[in-house]
């Protein structure tokens, strides 16, 4: 089967868990990064419905510290970012497309600072730029100085061999099924869908200590947007109830090259929005060498 499950041993000893689907000789490949407390399944339906399976690779991946990634030592953006240059290296890639949700936007923006030479492009849907966090997500920004004792007490527990020896597993593309089936059967969109900022879900899934680094991370500064030169697309929700749409795209436009469609969404869009996320990703990828500048689109 071209859509393969592999495993790569980082340098400092950490296990990284992705799948690949490559039919072939490597081709231009398109890496999918998940968000917060998630993992790989996330773009389990994208992979098995996008057209661009017919010439590009896909990789997901799931992030150090999450989904089959298990890992509770160290994390943060210069380990994801080094992560996955290791996994590029390992698959013969020498550049990549890196597209992310939530903090997987945030790390490919990173990926793209550190590591310009590797990145062809980026797709992010919803980035989480600090200066446009709202409600709950602006809280845990305040917040970040009093994670950093709990992450401590964490892992010296964890290096002491206390930990949770069983996480439940998440599969996002169930899950998304399930809550677009509940919504057409009339139920409350609202309280659906805040199932997936439930950060009981999250702590049943995600190591402690694991997820309270994402949190540190996501609530964390961004490179300077405006030195990335590689072409950006980035998906947007209306309704965002994490982020201010309005700022986001206004500190967006620091980019040289950036598109923005903005689709009518609370902040899910793969559960939401599936299939305009993945035309607009498509259409994106197709017209590589044609990209405008700065242009907004609503969906």
């Amino acid at each position: 089967m071209p859509d393969t499950a592999r495993t790569l041993r980082a340098a400092d000893g950490a296990g990284l868990a992705y799948r690949l689907w490559r039919p072939g000789p490597p081709r231009q490949v398109l890496v999918l990064l998940h968000g917060l407390a998630s993992n790989m399944t996330r773009w389990s339906e994208f992979v098995a419905r996008t057209t661009l399976r017919d010439s590009w690779d896909l990789l997901r991946v799931d992030l150090r510290g999450q989904g089959l990634s298990v890992h509770r030592g160290r994390i943060g953006m210069a380990e994801w970012c080094g992560d996955l240059a290791a996994i590029l290296d390992a698959e013969g890639y020498a550049r990549a497309v890196v597209a992310g949700h939530c903090l997987g936007a945030n790390i490919a923006v990173e990926f793209a600072a550190r590591y310009p030479g590797r990145t062809s492009g980026l797709v992010l849907i919803e980035p989480m730029l600090r200066e446009g966090l709202t409600g709950s997500m602006r809280q845990i920004a305040r917040l970040r100085p009093l994670f950093g004792p709990a992450v401590w007490l964490i892992r010296a527990l964890n290096a002491l061999g206390i930990h949770r020896r069983r996480l439940q597993p998440l599969d996002l593309e169930e899950l998304d099924r399930e809550t677009r089936a509940a919504i057409s059967a009339g139920g409350r969109e609202d309280a659906l869908l805040e199932w997936y900022a439930s950060p009981w879900l999250d702590l049943r899934t995600t190591p402690s200590g694991a997820y309270l680094q994402a949190l540190i991370a996501v609530g964390g500064r961004l490179p300077d947007l405006s030195a990335i030169r590689t072409p950006v697309l980035a998906l947007l929700s209306t309704g965002s109830t994490f982020s201010d749409p309005m700022i986001t795209e206004r500190l967006l436009a620091r980019f040289p090259d950036c598109q923005v469609v903005r689709l009518d969404a609370r902040h899910w869009i793969p559960t939401e929005q599936p299939d305009a996320m993945r035309r607009a990703i498509e259409d994106w990828c197709g017209g590589a060498t044609s990209r405008g500048r700065a242009s907004v689109k609503t969906r």
